[in-house]
């Protein structure tokens, strides 16, 4: 089994239960926080979960596939992504998500836990596993084949558990993974510009920012308090996002919060009331105004749609 059915409620809040939070559970004996398979073995091995009937849950860590044959679709923060052969599917932790039904979808299945990449690594990679990363990615055609023949090489390796020192096949494992994942967030087209021309001391503001949001977008919704919260301006931390995004620090900070209305309102079907004391808005006209000014939508109306279908 690839990941733990069990969860606990994220939130102890009256009204209905948050999106389930599913934690890493790797088969037995499987060193280390990654777990490779095939898009076609998953189905098989859980076919009554989690698309019998289609439940939205969130990951603690990341979902990584690579689409070899026919189309996947699989909904990301309440939006269905059609992903085709060629294109690669990123779920993010935290990322709400819900399968659909199996189909001839075929091609290789990575999931490993943050804590997998090494720091050096992890800084390099930040533009893509970022929250606001695109969760479908279309490597540049020179880069194709490399990855999808890299990402055998990763299952092939994973399969040989016992063939050779657990050091050796661990080392083997994580080589090929941070290979695989360095190649596809510098594909051409693909790396989000800014956060890697910015020079490093941004970089890594604009990173600790994102953490800090990560953790106090709830009650924290000023410029200043992040400021405060880094040790530094208000105008170093601004120029810092400017770098990365191109964006305004209270602009990221409204998106993270529409983002979390969004998975509240849709997958866990809060009322709009409880959303907007959970996000700390002062009262529910005002999360109103700001929900329908971003979306165009009333959080009522929002929760009565179906799932949005990428254009």
């Amino acid at each position: 089994m690839m990941v733990d059915k069990r969860h606990s409620g994220p939130s102890r809040q009256a009204g209905p239960a948050a999106v389930p939070l599913y934690g890493f559970q790797p088969p037995v004996g499987t060193p280390y926080g990654l777990e490779v398979s095939t898009v076609e073995e998953f189905f098989a091995q859980h076919d009554d979960w989690p698309w019998n009937p289609p439940r939205p849950g969130r990951a603690t860590f990341h979902y990584l596939i690579a689409v070899t044959e026919g189309e996947l679709r699989h909904d990301v923060d309440h939006v269905t992504r059609t992903v085709a052969p060629g294109q690669w599917l990123w779920v993010r932790p935290g990322h709400v998500q819900c399968w659909h039904p199996p189909g001839a979808a075929r091609g290789p299945f990575i999931l490993f836990e943050p804590d997998v990449l090494r720091p050096d690594l992890a800084r390099l990679l930040a533009p893509l596993t970022a929250h606001e990363a695109p969760a479908v990615l279309s490597p540049h055609p020179d880069d194709a084949a490399w990855l999808q023949q890299t990402a055998l090489q990763l299952l092939d390796e994973h399969r040989a558990l016992g063939r050779r020192p657990l050091d050796i096949h661990h080392a083997l494992r994580r080589s090929l993974l941070e290979s695989l994942l360095l190649r596809l967030a510098n594909s051409p087209g693909i790396a989000p510009i800014g956060m890697a021309t910015a020079g490093a001391g941004r970089a890594d503001r604009y990173g600790r920012f994102l953490d800090a949001v990560e953790l106090h977008f709830r009650e924290l919704h000023q410029a200043a308090d992040y400021a405060e919260l880094l040790g530094c301006s208000v105008r170093t931390l601004s120029r810092a996002a400017r770098d990365a995004t191109g964006k305004g620090v209270r602009e990221l900070i409204d998106e993270r919060r529409l983002l979390e209305a969004r998975r509240l309102l849709g997958g866990a079907r809060w009322d709009a009331r409880t959303v907007a004391v959970h996000l700390g808005f002062s009262d529910p006209a005002n999360f109103g105004r700001f929900f329908r000014d971003r979306t165009g939508l009333t959080p009522a109306t929002f929760t009565a749609r179906d799932t949005t279908t990428d254009p």
